[in-house]
C-alpha cells in the first residue's frame, strides 16, 4: 500500500500576481524564480504590442493583432485584461485554470490594473507582490541601459512608471530590487512562507495528516 503522503498532488495551485513599473526586474526575477522552482509556472500574456529582440511568441508573449484581442474579450476568454502604453495586455483564463488544476502555482506578471480585477474575483486566495525601485534614478538608468527608447519615451515611461507605483499599496509584498540576489531571496522567502501557511499545507498534504491522526 502507497504511502498517502507521497501520492501526486492533484490539489490546486496557488494564483501569484507580480507587479512592477516598467524596468523593475520583474520578468528578470520571476525567470530567476522558475529556474529553481519545480511547481511554479508562468502565464503567458496575450498582448497586441510588436514583439522585442529575443521575444518569441508563445514564450514571451501570444503576439496578437487588435481584431484578435477584442474578439478574446468578446468571448470572455481573459482573465483579466488592460491597456498599457497603448497596447492591450490580457492573461488566458482557460490557461491559468488547467495550470491551477494541475496543482501548478501560477505567476502572472501583469501590471496594478489586471491585479486589481484578478484581487476583485480571488480576494484572500491570491499571493499579490509588487517590484519596487531602489530610487527613481536607478529606474531610468535601467529603463536608458535598455537602448530602445529616446528620452522622450523615457520620460514618458517614468511618469507612468510614478503613476504605477502609487499603488503598491494594493499589494501584500514589496520587494525592493536594489541587489538582484537579494531580491531573488526575498521573493523566494515570501512563496516559502506562504506555503508553510496551514491551509496551504491543509490542503497539499492532506494525506500525510490523515496518516498521523489517524487512529
Amino acid at each position: 500500500m502507497s504511502n498517502p503522503a507521497t501520492q501526486p498532488n492533484t490539489t490546486p495551485g496557488m494564483l501569484i500576481v507580480v507587479s512592477a513599473p516598467s524596468g523593475g526586474g520583474k520578468t528578470s526575477l520571476v525567470n530567476a524564480l522558475l529556474k529553481s522552482d519545480e511547481n511554479l509556472c508562468v502565464s503567458v500574456s496575450h498582448t497586441t504590442r510588436a514583439s522585442r529582440p529575443g521575444e518569441n511568441n508563445g514564450v514571451n508573449y501570444h503576439f496578437v493583432d487588435t481584431t484578435e484581442f477584442q474578439a478574446l474579450v468578446e468571448r470572455g476568454e481573459f482573465l483579466e485584461h488592460a491597456e498599457v502604453f497603448g497596447n492591450q495586455y490580457g492573461t488566458s483564463k482557460s490557461s491559468v485554470a488547467t495550470n491551477l488544476a494541475a496543482g501548478q502555482d501560477v505567476v502572472l506578471e501583469i501590471d496594478w490594473q489586471g491585479a486589481k480585477q484578478i484581487q476583485a474575483s480571488y480576494g484572500a486566495e491570491l499571493l499579490s507582490i509588487f517590484i519596487l525601485p531602489p530610487s527613481q534614478e536607478a529606474l531610468r538608468q535601467r529603463l536608458r541601459g535598455r537602448g530602445q527608447d529616446n528620452d522622450e519615451v523615457i520620460d514618458a515611461r517614468m511618469a507612468k512608471a510614478i503613476s504605477e507605483m502609487s499603488h503598491y499599496r494594493d499589494y501584500q509584498y514589496l520587494v525592493i530590487n536594489d541587489e538582484f540576489d537579494h531580491a531573488l531571496a526575498d521573493m523566494r522567502s515570501i512563496l516559502r512562507s506562504r506555503r508553510l501557511e496551514r491551509n496551504y499545507q491543509e490542503s497539499h498534504q492532506q494525506g500525510l495528516l490523515d496518516s498521523l491522526l489517524s487512529e
